[in-house]
């Protein structure tokens, strides 16, 4: 799959609380065609919430505060009731359940209109042979907590969160812009290990840290390939560097992230919820809450946090009411960090480092975070079964404007077009041109063959990351044809969201959007904004 190849489809979700409690706003606030923004009003249900209770009783380590629609109090057993279940298929009761509640939160999620536009979405995704990556902006904090990763459109379909043609992950709209985080050809990742169990114990150092760091980077880069198995697709991946921090001081850490190139974070520790993103407990005498850890991310361009501790996606209680935007993973995406992965629950140590070991595993083949994610989830799923919650429990939160790209994607090679060969059969010399920086003379483009792919992916011709340039922007080509000569065979053909700004020799700039102009020596461009930088085409030496 091609990183560009993805539609996007934004769902938000807020409490109605003029209306009453049980009254939602579902609405479409991103849609891949223009009549797809669209809302709809929903009543939660008794039995939705009688369903979420029994779920909780069966897989959560601690109760979730209950959600605002119980009228009256009742017995699980009696109240509720698997419904669509199919009898001819033995099946526990835990499966069941797991089931009923996935099937219960698509229909009351994806319901009248927004229903409709998720069909025609997903049905454009697949016509283009592409995925349809589907956020969801959970607004209400009381919500936060169930296992919407679960949803499925009926019994016997898989989860939307195991669907790798539909890439799903949480976002939050109330965001910092996104910083421009260029892609690496390498995974760095910084290993943090903090305090292993809470300083209120008593016990602080129930685990050799050591030891269990050198676990975790043999997990995350085992030094068997995959070709010992016949797989000789080990070449496509990238490398993995890993540098370890063992209890660090908040200005050990903030040295090292200044210091190095990181594109992840990992953080294995304690830590426990707070209205400000939580504390992590790095060192006996040192914590460091969401916020703060979130100013460093930023300035130092990570991608990617992930934290191998029960409370990462989970927000703060106050009076058995969730806080709003408290959770860490929402925190960091609140401050501009571009993707983060914490842990609904709590997640048992074999199967946090399954999880782990298959998500970077799926990284270094060159994956997006959110289909990699998939892939981890799918194999949790192998292992300890549909029935049981491990494959729920990471969580995936993503920034409303990352495309989830963390390495370079496999280059695809410069396409070369062949000479044409005019009327009368004489063949044209095709004269060099290039394309260079108006600011930075030396910074030179040449267009090779004929053809010049310019846009923010890594695999074009011309690369340039800013944040207005779309993935696959424009390209520059010759044409052939038996024109005069005081004319060129260079062209621009602009395919983008905000199109192309040229200005000819003594004259003012234009916009080309969604068609092609001829270009002549000394054509000035700015791809996607009038704001960004100024290059310019030139043809000879």
């Amino acid at each position: 799959m091609r990183h560009g190849d993805c539609l996007d489809l934004s769902l938000a979700l807020v409490c109605l609380e003029s209306a009453g409690p049980e009254h939602f706003a579902i609405w479409v606030i991103k849609a891949p065609f223009p009549g797809g923004y669209v809302h709809y009003d929903g009543k939660w249900s008794v039995e939705l919430t009688q369903c979420w209770v029994a779920w909780q009783q069966m897989f959560a380590s601690h109760p979730q505060p209950h959600l605002p629609v119980l009228h009256e109090p009742f017995n699980i057993k009696d109240a509720f009731q698997l419904s669509n279940a199919d009898e001819t298929v033995p099946q526990s009761y835990s499966g069941r359940l797991m089931q009923e509640l996935g099937v219960q939160l698509w229909r009351w999620l994806l319901q009248g209109p927004v229903r409709n536009t998720f069909a025609q979405s997903w049905g454009m995704a697949q016509g283009q042979r592409g995925i349809l990556r589907l956020r969801f902006d959970i607004r209400d904090p009381n919500l936060i907590p169930l296992p919407w990763e679960v949803m499925q459109p009926a019994p016997g379909k898989p989860a939307i969160a195991l669907n790798q043609n539909i890439l799903f992950s949480r976002t939050t709209s109330d965001v910092d812009p996104l910083s421009l985080v260029p892609t690496q050809d390498q995974l760095r990742i910084l290993l943090v290990l903090g305090q292993s169990s809470h300083p209120q114990t008593g016990d602080l150092e129930p685990l050799n840290l050591q030891q269990e760091a050198e676990l975790l980077a043999q997990v995350i880069n085992p030094t068997v390939k995959e070709t010992s198995h016949g797989d000789n697709r080990s070449s496509d991946r990238v490398a993995i560097e890993i540098n370890t921090l063992i209890q660090p001081t908040p200005v050990q850490l903030i040295r090292t992230l200044e210091s190095g190139r990181y594109n992840i974070f990992f953080y294995a520790g304690h830590g426990m919820p707070g209205p400000d993103g939580g504390l992590l407990f790095l060192h006996p005498q040192a914590t460091l809450n969401g916020t703060e850890l979130a100013q460093v991310l930023v300035r130092t361009q990570v991608t990617l946090a992930l934290f191998n501790a029960c409370w990462g996606a989970y927000p703060e209680q106050q009076e058995q009411t969730a806080i709003a935007r408290s959770s860490l993973a929402e925190v960091l995406i609140h401050h501009g960090v571009p993707a983060v992965v914490g842990m609904r629950d709590a997640i048992a140590d074999q199967e946090a480092l399954t999880f782990i070991q298959h998500f970077t595993t799926a990284l270094s083949k060159r994956l997006t975070v959110d289909h990699a994610m998939a892939v981890a989830r799918q194999q949790l799923l192998t292992l300890y079964k549909f029935n049981q919650p491990a494959w729920t429990l990471p969580i995936l939160y993503m920034h409303p404007d990352f495309d989830g790209e963390l390495v370079n994607p496999i280059p695809d090679g410069i396409t070369e077009l062949p000479t044409i060969l005019p009327e009368g059969g004489k063949r044209q010399v095709m004269p060099l041109a290039m394309v260079r920086s108006v600011v930075e003379r030396d910074r030179i483009w040449s267009i090779q063959g004929g053809l010049m792919r310019v846009g923010r992916r890594p695999d074009n011709d011309l690369v340039i990351q800013e944040r207005w340039v779309s993935q696959n922007h424009s390209e520059i080509f010759y044409r052939d044809t038996a024109t005069q000569a005081t004319e060129t065979n260079y062209f621009l053909r602009d395919f983008s969201r905000f199109g192309t700004f040229i200005a000819i020799p003594n004259q003012d700039w234009m916009l080309v959007h969604h068609h092609e102009v001829r270009l002549i020596p000394g054509t000035k461009l700015k791809f996607g904004s009038i704001q960004g930088q100024e290059l310019e085409f030139w043809i000879g030496d």
